[in-house]
């Protein structure tokens, strides 16, 4: 999906609905295939995917014009090119080792803890999952994340896509032998909200959403097929109605039969556009515990100009705003006032506390304030619920 098919759309309807997706065009937009010749700098392709040469393409980069040029082909390939990137060998071993050591270390004192995450697809104790594994990990051994994020694999990938000032985030996940494989789906932001919400937002949001995430995937131990490594369907981010088809039964029926699964080693980085259909595999195995780190790393540019304190806005006029529905303010208007006053989107949280019930998506400050509303919540109580959400999302 490009910005101008997004907008061509755009300025014919201004809304992509789950109705007008339609399998059809999906399987018009992965006839085109990944052409070697377009990527001077990758080594293969391998079931429509490209791989790069880390080893080889560490000493490239490390010529400011040329590293340019590498940055503008990897943006090509995750936007108009597969969608993903493989930049083979990008952790050297002993880097590698000494950051899983302190991840198992983490996940012994969870289960011992009895605080075991589940994550958005398992439930707890079949997949053992570290939320805020960037934390969690500098924290606990600050020399090994010093010597894990210097990795330059990781910035190049980052800066290719979105540019300096971005934030890395990440997630610790290991699928156990026999643990279940994920519904395809795409990531965050859209591809956390249901086909609904999705439908909700203008059709330029569609494109711009994929824009400010790069997913990462760096593999702590060698994947076989049979391990489930993710499956993916090279060139869907550019399947403009992606974000409200993914959960219908027939565009999972074709991904089930269609996707592509590369065994990935040690070491190995997977970089991809977060529209890619996707999900993680099966583990067949009775002995590999997959373990992967998924990176997410989000553009500079999401984020408020100025700070505010929601919370105390919120205690300030929900008072007013109580007598203003008791006045006869229309819904429109009572929610036009919570979406100014109250923070309206779930996320960033502290997925350990703040864990998503029944959806993907924790719940918002402003669903708190309408629910008071609608009930006639003293301000005292609401005041109360919304700092304890609060102390909830803190990351520690």
């Amino acid at each position: 999906m490009t910005i101008t098919s997004i907008t061509s759309i755009a300025s014919q309807r201004g809304w992509v609905r789950p109705e007008d997706a339609h399998l059809s065009d999906l399987l018009e937009v992965l006839t085109e295939q990944t052409d070697l010749a377009d990527y001077p700098y990758a080594t293969r392709v391998e079931q429509e995917v490209l791989v790069y040469d880390w080893a080889a393409l560490r000493h490239t980069v490390a010529d400011e014009a040329t590293r340019r040029d590498v940055r503008a082909e990897l943006a090509q390939a995750l936007s108009g090119g597969p969608g993903i990137v493989v930049l083979a060998g990008a952790f050297d071993a002993s880097t590698l080792d000494r950051a899983t050591v302190a991840f198992e270390r983490m996940i012994a004192e969870q289960r011992a803890s009895g605080s075991a995450a589940g994550d958005h697809f398992a439930k707890p104790g079949a997949n053992d999952r570290i939320w805020n594994a960037l934390e969690k990990l500098a924290v606990a051994d600050p020399e090994a994340f010093v010597d894990y994020y210097a990795n330059d694999a990781v910035a190049l990938a980052a800066q290719a896509w979105l540019g300096p000032g971005y934030q890395v985030t990440s997630q610790l996940n290991v699928v156990n032998p026999g643990g279940a494989g994920q519904t395809v789906h795409r990531d965050y932001h859209l591809g956390f909200q249901s086909a609904q919400t999705c439908s909700d937002y203008p059709a330029h949001v569609h494109a711009l959403s994929q824009a400010l995430t790069l997913q990462g995937a760096v593999a702590h131990v060698d994947m076989p097929v049979e391990s489930g490594p993710t499956l993916y369907l090279p060139h869907s981010q550019k399947y403009t109605h992606g974000y409200v088809a993914y959960q219908q039964p027939e565009f999972q029926d074709y991904f089930l039969a269609h996707h592509v699964q590369l065994p990935l080693s040690a070491g190995d980085a997977v970089f991809f556009n977060p529209a890619l259909f996707h999900a993680a595999g099966t583990n067949h195995t009775s002995g590999v515990r997959r373990m992967a780190n998924l990176l997410q790393i989000s553009s500079a540019f999401g984020r408020a100009m100025e700070t505010v304190d929601r919370v105390r806005v919120v205690e300030a006029v929900y008072p007013a705003l109580l007598a203003a529905r008791d006045g006869g303010m229309p819904g429109r208007g009572l929610a036009n006032v919570v979406a100014a006053s109250a923070e309206g989107y779930a996320f960033p949280t502290n997925l350990d506390r703040d864990q998503p019930v029944g959806g993907l998506s924790p719940r918002t400050q402003a669903q708190h304030v309408t629910a008071a509303l609608a009930a006639e919540v003293p301000v005292e109580r609401l005041t109360a619920q919304l700092r304890q959400q609060l102390t909830a999302r803190v990351s520690h």
